[in-house]
């Protein structure tokens, strides 16, 4: 099983981390066109990738470029929510027009691998991972950590002289209602991860009571998890429910968030990277260089450039300063495997029970 025992993980991560003494991302980044790099292994005979990537557009420029940078291998991707990339990688199943899957939680590549649609490849880089964080098949492979957490507007609180939320349960307050954004789980890996963590921490009888509570403070459903934290940051909702990273990145940008985490408990993502089965013949070993170079201390590291606040998984890579860390946050023991398994029913019952998803917001 992928249940893990996060808190000495984290804490091997980050005392190995801290250890670590090589540059980052750096200036090593051009455009994504051209530019030789110093990758050692054999130059490519084709030099182009495609990949599908549910990661913020704002961030992905920094990774391919870079990746271009040091290896003359062109990316073109298509940048999707997580659920929109798991939908368009089962409806292309027979013909395959990208040969990875990059980002978004390890419950969608979970339920990818159960269809069948990803192709295993043990990186080399794997290596430099902790065991907990991998999966034992090597059909995924996981390049990133992040926990949930409350995203909130610190004006919108100040105006309205109220406390943050410290709990799941005091998101139902009725001072909330029409305040909180969220992701749709059938769109949005991140939402997804909300669902699956209520769930494993209440039970279904009570998630789905809550989840009904929940709905009526809930100002709008959006197609994809990083829009929250944006409304937030833009004064248009008070709460965002989202990964930490994702609410710390305008709030680094200056906008007035406060990121919470909650006090009784909360899930995590490990995000995950794969080749997709039957990808374009000619770009295989390009798509498996790409995962290394993912998975690699280099790639790693321009996470610190582009901003990202992602906790990288290799243990040699720096991460950015003052972020926290996972160990000190009181994260359930969130069973990735149940999630992917069930990640399907779980939505087709969100859909059906709290919201239909008729009118998603971009």
């Amino acid at each position: 099983m992928f249940t893990k025992r996060i808190r000495m993980c984290a804490l091997l991560l980050a005392v190995m981390m801290v250890m670590a003494t090589a540059a980052g991302c750096g200036s090593s980044a051009t455009n994504s066109d051209g530019g030789q790099g110093g990758d050692e292994k054999k130059e490519p005979a084709y030099k182009e990738l495609t990949v599908y990537s549910a990661l913020p557009e704002t961030e992905l420029p920094f990774y391919f470029n870079a990746f271009t940078q040091d290896t003359g291998i062109k990316v073109n991707y298509v940048r999707l929510s997580a659920g929109e990339m798991l939908t368009r990688v089962k409806a292309e199943a027979s013909n395959p027009n990208a040969s990875v899957m990059y980002g978004g939680s390890t419950d969608n590549f979970i339920a990818a691998a159960k269809d069948g649609l990803l192709e295993p490849y043990s990186s080399p880089e794997l290596a430099n991972v902790p065991d907990e964080y991998k999966d034992p098949d090597a059909v995924w492979s996981p390049f990133y950590v992040g926990a949930l957490a409350f995203a909130c507007n610190k004006d919108w609180f100040e105006k309205n002289n109220l406390e943050y939320p410290k709990t799941w349960q005091d998101l139902l307050k009725p001072e909330f209602k029409g305040q909180i954004s969220m992701a749709h789980p059938s769109t949005s890996g991140t939402s997804f991860t909300i669902l699956a963590t209520i769930v494993q921490m209440m039970g279904e009888d009570k998630a789905w009571d809550y989840l009904a509570k929940l709905n009526k403070n809930v100002r709008q459903y959006t197609k994809a998890g990083a829009a929250p934290p944006m409304e937030v940051a833009l004064g248009e909702a008070a709460i965002a429910l989202t990964f930490s990273h994702d609410g710390l990145k305008p709030a680094n940008e200056g906008y007035p968030i406060e990121v919470v985490f909650p006090e009784d408990g909360t899930g995590y993502e490990v995000g995950a990277i794969a080749l997709i089965k039957g990808g374009a013949e000619k770009e295989q070993e390009n798509a498996k260089l790409f995962i290394d170079w993912v998975l690699s201390q280099r790639g790693q590291e321009c996470f610190i450039e582009s901003k990202s606040n992602r906790l990288p998984i290799n243990v040699n890579a720096k991460v950015s300063d003052g972020l926290e860390k996972i160990s000190d946050i009181n994260v359930i023991d969130y069973d990735a495997v149940w999630s992917g398994e069930n990640r399907t029913r779980l939505i087709e019952e969100f859909t059906a029970k709290i919201d239909n998803a008729g009118s998603l917001k971009e």
